[in-house]
Order: structure tokens, then sequence, then C-alpha cells
């Protein structure tokens, strides 16, 4: 696939210190060894497991959080949105509020992401909830006001983690039309799901991660194929692993 390369990210670890006891403490690696390649106007997905790694590799991405090992490499300077369903908002400030604050990180002037707040409230489908305080939302009200800023905020590089499910049907099927949209712009899109249905129809390629490490990185069809073959294969061991120590409780019991 073509396309300039916007980000490449070598062989890059991510720590975190976890603490195991009194004054004691244990270095926890949430990414391990993960390489790949962000190119220009690409939907990159990334698949795996609760806890590979997937999420805080979006943070490297939004620049959040540092590597510790590795390098990163930006072919210039990108405004990125991160749009994740724990991407907080201020629980005291309205959803109105809060939007402005959110597009300004992003990198709007106040009076940019202000002249979008009509287009941002009638996407979000808050109606009066918009001017409520936003500790009075639920997950997928949040989901949708952070989705809505995110998508008019049309920023170089769209970081989505795990809100296209979120909500109602009729808005799923908004965030996907709105999704597609981007992709058409020739927006950089990358995408963590656990919908294989979403990534299939959404990205150019994909990237398996499993245990902080990248397994491969390749054609949508190629890597979601043998993600869900990995997957399908776990699960059967685990159900002969279950039988089989069930049959041995049940003989010892005799």
């Amino acid at each position: 696939m073509s396309g300039e390369v916007l980000v490449d990210v070598r062989n890059v670890g991510i720590s975190y210190l976890q603490r195991t006891g009194m004054l004691r403490y244990q270095r926890f690696w949430g990414v391990e060894d993960i390489s790949l390649q962000i190119r220009a106007g690409e939907t990159l997905g990334i698949i795996g497991a609760n806890g590979a790694g997937k999420s805080t590799l979006l943070r490297l991405l939004a620049r959040v959080t540092l590597p510790d090992r590795g390098e990163v490499r930006w072919s210039r300077v990108l405004r990125s949105s991160l749009l994740a369903l724990n991407a907080g908002f201020r629980p005291e400030l309205s959803g109105r509020d809060n939007a402005v604050v959110s597009g300004m990180l992003l990198g709007l002037r106040r009076s940019e992401i202000t002249a979008l707040l009509p287009k941002i409230r009638e996407f979000s489908e808050l109606g009066d909830f918009f001017d409520n305080p936003a500790g009075t939302y639920s997950t997928g009200m949040r989901a949708r006001l952070g989705f809505a800023v995110a998508i008019h905020a049309d920023n170089d590089l769209l970081l989505v983690d795990e809100v296209l499910g979120v909500g109602d049907e009729s808005f799923r099927i908004k965030s996907h039309q709105a999704m597609r949209q981007v992709i058409r712009s020739n927006k950089t899109v990358v995408l963590v799901s656990h919908s294989m249905e979403a990534i299939r129809e959404l990205c150019d390629r994909v990237i398996w991660i499993e245990k902080g490490r990248s397994i491969i990185v390749g054609d949508v069809d190629y890597v979601v194929g043998g993600y869900q073959e990995a997957v399908r294969r776990a699960v059967r061991d685990a159900i002969m692993a279950e039988r089989e120590q069930g049959l041995a409780v049940s003989s010892h019991g005799i």
C-alpha cells in the first residue's frame, strides 16, 4: 500500500510500576515489543485480547505516554484526537463546557470549537442533557459526546478506542457512517475494536497484538482470520482441559 509514513514505531516498550507489597514495587510491561508504521490516509485496525496492550499503544500514538525503550518517529507535526471510553470529562462541567475544553485540548481555538457546538450537540443526540453536568452521564452518553467532538475536530490522526459499539443501534449505525465519511476524506485513522465486523468493514490493514507484542501486521482478511482461528483454538483447548479435569475428579471420587 502506498502513502507517506506518518508514524514509524520501532520495538517500543512501555512499563508501569505496580505495587506488590509494603514499599515494594514491580515493573510491569504493558507493551513489550511493538513495531508498526502508520501511513497517510489509511485506516489501521488494532486487534487482540483484553490486556494485550492496545489502549496503551493508542496513548503512545496520542503522545499521552512516552516509550521506555524503542523509538517513535514522526514525519511531521500531527494533530491527533484520542477517542476512548475512559477519556474523562470533568464531571462538574456541562457537556457543552466539556466539549469546549476537549476541543481546545485537541488543538482548536476557542472560537473554532464554539462555532462547532451546534453540530456537536446535534450529532451526540444528547438533547437537553448537553447542558447538564457530565457527572450525570452514562458511559454511552460520554462516548457519544467524545465521539461528536473528535469527529468534528477534523485532526490529522484520529485514534478510536472501542467506542463504535457503544449506545443504541441507531447511534452505532450513525457512528459507523461518520467513520466511513472520515475514511473517505483520506484522514488517517487507527481503530481499536473487538468487533471483527467493524475491523473488516473499515480498515485497510490490521495489526494483531498479543501480550504486549506485535504478532503480525498485514492484510485485513489474513490477519483477522488468523486471530479468529487462534481464539477458536484457545476456546477448544480450554473446554477440553475443563472436561479432562472433570473426568479426573469424577474418577478420583469413584
